[in-house]
């Protein structure tokens, strides 16, 4: 019964503190404007089972796909495991589970430990990738050392997650074949088995092996699931709602505004009378509560592959834009945002902006509006929409765009195309010989 006891209070706290910080970030992601993605529900559940159930956009880089399709396998198929542990240390049973089952808790049970081994041999080949290949795209002026000390502590916990559980596997197993307490012959160990020669023959070392490894494989999921909202890997379950609600409309196409709207229809039509909506908005974006809710969705969906900078033309040729960056920073920013709502209320002014504090014009220029970095991402995340909603304001609000901009302007204005030649003189050229 204590140990009945200690299980739950730990549980409970684990739920609490995790339900806890996901509110802040719900909380921080609604301080964005709204927006309406509830059409098309059809096509936007089966863009959810493609790219974030089916991985669908993972397969451009094979390698990084397979081993990321074992952790990301195992990871779903194990809760299953998870989820027994938690019933066995609430009600105090041992494998409930495999009274349900039957024969097929064996097949379960093995394929657990598969899977255990697969995840085993990605986490040991991404942290090679990571610290001994020293892939380029891992690499950066945003990857500093809390992202880059991120990405390898998540693999490592997995390492260790993965080897307490087949640990704990191997002593159970050997308790079983000693008919020890309540240890029944439950399951199928084809990993676990030969982890067991190493461990020792008496009974009671190996009850205090398997219970100590239980307790901390799944300690260590409730610690996992904690680090979770202060991680990138918080992708884990954003990805689901972020592919969801992707942006189905044509890749690069910009929204109307509806100020701007409202004006154009007026100079068309004088007896038109614009519907108002309260006070009326920014032109753009200068700081993330001008970003839209799935904006700041995208920014907590991130996981800093890279795959976006690794694409953009203007990062190969050594500008300083970094699709990634632009995420980490609207998601930094929205964080000290939310930070500030909770020390000082929801009024309290930093005197801070996206714009200029966390993201330079010269990166915003930078952008070609090319799109790579969107079709890159393996979760439908929209850098490109941050980027040009940031210029709208510069150019709009500002009225601050670069020269050779503001002379296409006029020219527009002028002569009605980006060129400095009139209407009348466009056809010049034909006539030439």
């Amino acid at each position: 019964m204590i140990a009945q006891i200690i299980f739950i209070i730990i549980l409970a706290a684990a739920i609490y503190l995790f339900s806890k910080n996901a509110g802040k970030i719900r909380r921080n992601i609604l301080l964005g404007k709204d927006l309406d993605l509830s059409d098309n529900p059809g096509l936007r559940w089966k863009t959810m089972g493609l790219v974030a159930i089916g991985q669908s956009k993972m397969v451009k880089r094979p390698l990084a796909a397979v081993m990321h399709i074992f952790i990301y396998v195992g990871f779903v198929i194990i809760n299953l495991e998870v989820m027994e542990i938690m019933i066995d240390g609430v009600f105090g049973s041992h494998r409930i589970f495999s009274k349900l089952l039957g024969s097929l808790y064996g097949l379960l049970i093995g394929g657990f430990e598969i899977l255990a081994v697969l995840v085993l041999v990605a986490c040991v080949t991404f942290l090679a990738r990571r610290n001994i290949a020293h892939l380029k795209r891992f690499s950066g002026v945003e990857m500093t050392k809390w992202p880059r000390s991120d990405a390898n502590y998540i693999l490592i916990i997995e390492i260790f997650l993965m080897t307490a559980f087949l640990t704990m596997n191997a002593a159970d197993h050997k308790l079983q074949l000693l008919n020890y307490g309540h240890y029944i012959k439950a399951g199928s160990f084809p990993v676990s088995q030969f982890i067991g020669r190493l461990l020792p023959d008496n009974a009671s070392s190996l009850e205090i092996i398997e219970r100590c490894c239980w307790w901390f494989h799944i300690i260590g999921i409730l610690a996992f699931l904690n680090y979770l909202p202060y991680s990138k890997h918080f992708h884990i379950l954003m990805a689901f709602p972020n592919t969801y609600y992707s942006n189905l409309h044509p890749k690069g196409q910009f929204t109307n505004m509806a100020s701007v709207t409202n004006e154009v229809k007026a100079m068309i039509d004088p007896s038109f009378v614009p519907q108002t909506t309260g006070e009326p908005g920014r032109f753009g974006a200068k700081d993330v509560t001008d970003l839209t809710w799935k904006n700041l969705l995208d920014a907590y969906t991130c996981t800093e592959c890279g795959r976006c900078t690794s694409v953009c033309p203007a990062n190969q040729t050594g500008k300083l834009l970094s699709p990634r960056k632009i995420m980490m920073d609207t998601r930094d920013r929205i964080t000290e945002v939310g930070n500030n709502i909770d020390k000082h209320g929801k009024d309290h002014e930093d005197g801070k902006s996206l714009l200029d504090d966390y993201i330079s014009r010269e990166e915003l220029w930078a952008c070609t509006t090319c799109n790579a970095c969107t079709d890159a991402c393996p979760v439908n995340i929209n850098p490109l929409e941050i980027i040009t909603e940031m210029r709208r304001y510069v150019v709009m609000e500002e009225s601050q765009a670069p020269a050779s901009l503001n002379n296409m302007f006029g020219n527009v204005e002028n002569n009605g195309a980006p060129w400095k030649y009139s209407a009348a003189d466009r056809l010049n050229w034909a006539g030439e010989e």
